[in-house]
């Protein structure tokens, strides 16, 4: 196993983790002995990933600012980065639209399966939690507000506030700026080793990535629900994953004729990203592990990485995004036929946009954005519960594969925006023991 990859052994894991799973749903009790004896071990990769996430973020964002002497520097990546992520954003839900409407998932779905769903689905406390939380009154500018903390330690505490952690730190970063050099250099030396530790971290857990993909997606497995009406919603599903596919070539397109790198040598140099953001189903867990591909395996310089990728873990939401407009419009094509309109269409992506960018990078996220796309577009509110019981059955899986593709899409568009301002590189690999022999 130690000559294997990284990214063999953690497929290994994963395709071991879901025949294990298979294996516990026959056995007697299987599934109480994999919450009990196998997840834990997921749940702490996890939370492993998510504590370092916060200090990877200051540390590398500050390193990163300080490193550039120059505001206007910074300035030139932030606007590219906004602007690309908005195009891949848009083209991203144009391609979801096309394609629901183009094979109409929604028409192969029975009364009868609308009514198991809803019985099943409907008064779940997790539909139920969505729908109140997209409830909350939000004004235009709501999420610039929520940008700003009002305490940058309580921002510190709660991944979720990622964003407020970036607002501060690109203000703390950019206040080092100002005060120039010579003062500057106490703090620089410190944020400076801060990200080498932090860095160092990530190549420590990712250790244990292997064995915890495995338990992640026993897990998964054994907790999915009757297979029976996974395979109603398999034409939604279909839909969904093609267009996912299909957001996979774009990045490659770009890859390939923008950046001048072979797009096979791409996608095994982020594929351990991937797949941990398959098996977390969180672009926030992901995030230091696809700050160390993109910077130590694909060249990626630390100026463009360390502002590029925690703003796309946060805004660049490309798989959900294109997950949404397919759900709406499958939703609509079942439960709202009469609401299938082109003004109501051209919503759906604007809403779509706008929602994705201040969500959290957490799971399930992407069905709270639903929630308030389809309000945006009049969705009858009574038929809500409905509608998202529709499609609850497989938010997981499908919330799997399309943080796949928000991780992607991060690493893609740093490598763009590097590209775009000569900070592309050759790649130079650390592993974890590359200084043990200094401590041993």
């Amino acid at each position: 196993m130690k000559k294997l990859a990284l990214h063999w052994k953690i497929l290994i894991g994963m395709v071991l983790g879901i025949v294990f799973g298979f294996i516990m749903t026959g056995v007697n009790g299987g599934q109480e002995f994999v919450d009990d004896w196998i997840n834990p071990f997921g749940t702490i990769f996890v939370k492993l990933l998510k504590l370092i996430a916060i200090p990877l973020i200051l540390a590398s964002l500050i390193k990163g600012i300080s490193d550039l002497k120059d505001i206007s520097k910074f300035s030139n990546i932030g606007l590219r980065t906004i602007a690309t992520y908005i195009v891949t954003t848009i083209v991203a839900i144009t391609i979801g639209l096309v394609l629901v409407n183009l094979v109409e998932p929604g028409s192969g779905i029975s009364e009868e399966t609308v009514a198991k769903l809803s019985a099943t689905y409907a008064e779940d406390g997790a539909v139920q939690s969505k729908i109140v939380e997209a409830g909350k009154d939000r004004g235009p500018l709501q999420f610039i507000v929520e940008m700003v903390p009002d305490n940058a330690f309580s921002a510190f505490s709660d991944n979720k506030l990622m964003l407020q952690v970036i607002f501060f730190t690109i203000l703390f970063g950019i206040s080092m700026l100002l005060i120039g050099e010579k003062n500057a250099q106490p703090l620089k030396r410190f944020f400076d080793s801060l990200n080498d530790v932090v860095l160092k971290m990530v190549d420590v857990i990712m250790l244990s990535a292997p064995y915890a993909v495995f338990a992640l997606l026993a897990q998964v497995v054994v907790t999915a629900g009757d297979p029976e009406i996974l395979t109603k919603l398999l034409a939604y599903s279909g839909v969904v994953v093609a267009g996912l596919l299909i957001m996979i070539g774009f990045y490659l397109l770009i890859v390939t004729f923008y950046t001048r790198k072979n797009p096979w040598w791409f996608l095994k140099e982020i594929s351990p990203a991937q797949l941990l953001a398959f098996s977390t189903s969180s672009s926030a867990a992901t995030l230091p592990v696809t700050m160390e591909r993109v910077e130590e395996h694909i060249g990626v310089d630390k100026e463009v990485s360390s502002f590029v990728l925690p703003v796309g873990a946060t805004i660049n939401m490309d798989g959900t995004s294109l997950y949404q407009a397919v759900a709406a419009v499958f939703i609509m094509q079942v439960l709202w036929p009469e609401g299938l309109t082109m003004s109501n269409q051209l919503t759906i992506i604007l809403t779509a946009l706008l929602a994705s960018i201040g969500s959290a990078a957490v799971p399930g996220a992407g069905m709270v954005m639903l929630v308030i796309v389809l309000e945006a577009i009049g969705f009858p509110a009574a038929k809500l519960p409905i509608a998202l019981a529709l499609i609850f059955a497989v938010d997981r899986p499908l919330d799997m594969c399309r943080t796949v593709i928000n991780v992607t899409g991060d690493a893609t568009v740093s490598m763009l925006v590097a590209k775009s301002v000569g900070k592309l590189g050759t790649p130079k690999v650390k592993d974890w023991d590359d200084h043990y022999d200094e401590v041993k």
